[in-house]
């Protein structure tokens, strides 16, 4: 499949992501990036089995080693995708004006999995759609062969709005984890898609939190026939965002402004 990447888009009046940005280009410590680096990947790897606290989580991204809890036995595996997950979210920032493409997703699941020992499986198809069926919570999902079809309208029909509210972005997000379209790894590269489309579409972004991931999955479950339990779930992770941008005297006007 063509991977060519596509042209820039530029989309104006992006504070927080230039905030950002700026810190992450500065390698700035202790601001709202180095906070966001942390909470999101820590409680995303967390949602999706990973064993690393929130401490460790921190250690590897301020220090770069890791701090093995007495009597307790590391995957490696976690460690890895801790690290690619800051990785990824590098790029996500780096890309984030740019309309939401099958190259932008397929790069977000090449970069998290790379160096994992599912990364050495050649039926695991790093980087690409998957090859074997999968299941999510129970739950059927695409068929292999029919995925780049679906992603295809999933994207086509998404992009017929220049400017997209949460709702968009969180119906979005539940139909790209019903196509499930990579062996593993789905709800990470969905969650860090809607944190892009947030800050592209000056929408306060969020994190789902580790704790809440029981009313996040049922949310998802029930979305066709209950939208307000993922939106609530949402909405609540979205005032815990606010938390920090309070914290750092950081304000969202209703226009998407920002000021110090």
């Amino acid at each position: 499949m063509d991977r060519e990447k596509p042209p820039k888009i530029a989309i104006v009046n992006t504070p927080l992501l230039d905030m950002l940005k700026e810190e992450m280009d500065m390698s700035l410590k202790g601001g709202i990036y180095h906070i966001t680096q942390i909470k999101l990947c820590y409680n995303s790897n967390r949602i999706e089995g990973s064993k690393l606290s929130e401490d460790q989580t921190r250690y590897i991204y301020e220090t770069n080693t890791v701090d093995s809890e007495k009597g307790k036995v590391l995957n490696v595996d976690d460690i890895v995708e801790t690290i690619n997950h800051f990785f990824c979210f590098r790029y996500l920032l780096k890309t984030a004006k740019e309309s939401l493409n099958e190259f932008i997703i397929k790069e977000y699941h090449r970069i998290l999995k790379t160096g994992t020992y599912d990364s050495q499986k050649d039926w695991f198809n790093v980087g690409e759609y998957k090859k074997l069926e999968n299941m999510v919570g129970g739950i059927e999902t695409t068929l292999p062969e029919k995925v780049s079809e679906e992603m295809h309208v999933l994207l086509e029909n998404y992009q017929q709005k220049s400017i997209h509210t949460i709702n968009d972005i969180i119906t979005f997000h539940c139909n790209f984890e019903k196509i499930h379209p990579f062996q593993d790894g789905n709800g990470r590269v969905g969650r860090l898609i809607m944190f892009k489309e947030c800050l592209k579409n000056n929408v306060i972004p969020f994190i789902i939190d580790e704790e809440h991931k029981l009313y996040y999955y049922r949310g998802l479950k029930e979305y066709k026939k209950t939208p307000g339990y993922l939106m609530d779930t949402c909405l609540s992770a979205q005032d815990a965002y606010k938390e920090y941008l309070n914290y750092y005297k950081i304000s969202f006007a209703e226009n998407g402004s920002i000021e110090n």
